[in-house]
């Protein structure tokens, strides 16, 4: 299986068609919000993704790159967890990344426990570098995609 990412503008809406889903449509309004903050540089902006027709989940940059980094972020909507839709994004994101810029250093952050989201990182090749402070989660797990 292989999820489709549509990227979501500036004005929140979807590049491209997407199945209906108030989830999905509740997210994409959230990044107007986030790209004000970030800013808006495609391809570093917020995704949904979609899967056998349907609206499964959202990832996204958390920004454009600053310096040679960039990191990813995924949300797998509830009723889909636990079907590798996360892991499938968070690979779309790292081969978005890379075809953008192949020396990128791409890294995520986790809750500073094992978890779904600790898994999916492994699985891809990301390795844990040690712990920061985030400002809203307190300690989090930094990690950092090694082997490409």
């Amino acid at each position: 299986m292989q999820v489709k990412l549509i990227p979501i503008g500036a004005d929140a809406k979807p590049e491209s068609p997407i199945p209906d889903s108030a989830m999905a449509s509740e997210m994409a309004q959230s990044f107007v919000e986030f790209y004000q903050q970030v800013g808006y540089v495609p391809p570093w902006v917020g995704y949904i993704a979609v899967e056998q027709g349907q609206c499964v989940g959202t990832c996204s940059f958390k920004g454009a790159p600053s310096g040679d980094r960039v990191e990813i972020a995924y949300f797998t909507f509830p009723e889909f967890e636990g079907a590798g839709i996360a892991t499938r994004m968070a690979k779309a994101l790292v081969r978005i990344a890379l075809d953008a810029d192949p020396d990128i250093l791409i890294s995520a952050q986790t809750l500073a426990q094992e978890g779904p989201s600790t898994a999916v990182l492994r699985k891809l090749g990301f390795e844990r570098s040690g712990a920061v402070q985030h400002p809203e989660d307190g300690a989090v797990w930094e990690w950092h995609l090694e082997d490409r």
